[in-house]
Formats: structure tokens, sequence, C-alpha cells
């Protein structure tokens, strides 16, 4: 990725973990499907949207597809 790019991600400070279901959230992943794909539960991954939502101030999925693309993740 690009040099700007990282250090947006860094200045809100996503996780690997974060960053990978946000990409997968992008690609119109359920929750479920995220849970199955990651081999954890989906509370697990409903906690991880929620720290999402908080840390890029977003109010909803559409919220979290709009940072995805402002990150060049899709």
């Amino acid at each position: 990725g690009c040099t700007y790019c990282q250090k947006q991600v860094a200045s809100v400070g996503l996780t690997e973990r974060e960053l990978l279901i946000l990409k997968m959230i992008a690609q119109e992943m359920s929750n479920d499907e995220i849970a199955g794909r990651l081999n954890v539960s989906k509370r697990t991954i409903d906690s991880h949207r929620q720290n999402l939502l908080y840390k890029l101030n977003a109010k909803n999925t559409a919220g979290l597809v709009k940072a995805a693309y402002l990150l060049k993740l899709i």
C-alpha cells in the first residue's frame, strides 16, 4: 500500500486482524461468514466490528465500507 494510506491506518490504530475483518465486511461477508472463515465465534467478530465502528467513527456497515475504500482495502 501507499505510505499515506499506511499512515492513515496507523493514525486510527487498527490491528492486522481488524484490517482483515474490515476488508471482509467490505466484501459483503456477514459476521457468521467471517467467523467461519477465521475459525472464531460470531461474538468475537461482533466485538471486532464494534471496535471498528468506534475507531473509524462510523455509524454503520456503510461507514465501514467507506473507510475500507478510503484505506485502499477495496
